[in-house]
């Protein structure tokens, strides 16, 4: 899972790897980031997926 800027920069990526089947949640400290809107991408298999996220501070 990666989280990226308007500029589609990495910003940061939170987990790469294969994971088993099952729930997972990570914690994402964005202190060191502006307000603005970054986007996330997460994969799974065949399966990609970017949503928009907004960071106000």
């Amino acid at each position: 899972m990666g989280i990226y800027d308007v500029l589609g920069n990495t910003v940061s990526v939170l987990e790469n790897g294969y994971k088993s089947a099952g729930t997972y949640s990570y914690s994402f400290d964005a202190s060191n980031l502006t307000s603005g809107i970054y986007f996330y991408t997460i994969k799974a298999g065949s399966f990609t997926s970017t949503k928009k996220m907004l960071l106000m501070k």
